[in-house]
């Protein structure tokens, strides 16, 4: 890892948008922090995700009777955390027609279309999810995060700020915040915001995670391993490093191609 300036560069690629949008996965609402952008090589499934048996038990509620909004709210969720995202939003869109007025419904919907990539459409159902008399910093925390995937990085800004002043320096807020700035490529304000995330003793641990990516594309990697590895099994940290090196390497060999084609300089 001898060219920390190509890994700087790396950040405007599509691996790194990648990781960008697998990272709203994060979006929970029960079993821990709305956090975006997480490094994490192998997760497909949330962390601590439903077991076979729970979404096994929510389906044959669910089946028995698909408009009960708690029992479509429970399998919905148990689907998103297993990593069903297709088959868990199309069961929240049946509920939400089933239940046009629950806000909940809403909420899971919103979460689950940003989990499968329709952003305008996430934001759209989101907004409907809570009132301005009663805003969720939650909600709109997530609703930045479907503006930073839609480009509208000043905007998104404003919904994290927003969510700040009903939660104040909460770690998963500011990590979906500092991910804004990486997305902007303002990487020393991604990695101050972060940090502010990171020092917060009950940060997710996807916010360390965050941290690791920014410092690592700032060209400090041995900083970053240790940030990525400092709270997982020893195999999950190593395949995060290991997709460190593989971003780097994978730039390596684009600059050198670029370097070879004619009118470049």
């Amino acid at each position: 890892m001898r060219h920390p300036s190509h890994f700087a560069r790396y950040l405007g690629s599509a691996a790194v948008a990648a990781i960008l949008a697998v990272g709203l996965a994060g979006c929970q609402t029960a079993r821990s922090p709305d956090v975006t952008g997480s490094l994490n090589a192998r997760a497909e499934a949330e962390p601590g995700g439903a077991s076979r048996n729970e979404i096994e038990t929510y389906g044959e509620r669910y089946r028995a009777n698909p408009r009960d909004a708690a029992a479509a709210l429970q399998y919905g969720q148990s689907l998103r955390l297993n990593g069903q995202r297709q088959q868990a939003a199309a069961v929240l869109e049946q509920a939400t027609i089933a239940n046009p007025g629950n806000k909940a419904l809403l909420a899971a919907y919103g979460r689950a279309l940003a989990d499968n990539g329709s952003f305008q459409l996430a934001f759209d159902v989101l907004k409907r999810a809570h009132t301005p008399a009663n805003p969720d910093w939650r909600i709109l925390s997530v609703q930045g995060t479907t503006l930073d995937q839609m480009g509208n990085h000043e905007e998104a800004r404003r919904y994290y700020a927003s969510a700040l002043k009903i939660a104040p320096e909460e770690p998963s807020v500011l990590s979906n915040l500092g991910m804004s700035y990486v997305l902007s490529k303002d990487l020393p304000k991604a990695e101050s915001v972060l940090r502010r995330a990171y020092n917060r003793g009950s940060a997710d641990s996807r916010v360390r995670q965050n941290l690791g990516l920014v410092v690592g594309l700032q060209g400090r990697f041995a900083e970053a391993e240790t940030i990525v590895k400092a709270d997982l099994p020893a195999d999950e940290a190593e395949a995060n490093v290991a997709y460190l090196r593989q971003m780097l390497s994978r730039d390596g060999r684009s600059q050198k191609t670029a370097a070879v084609e004619p009118g470049r300089s």
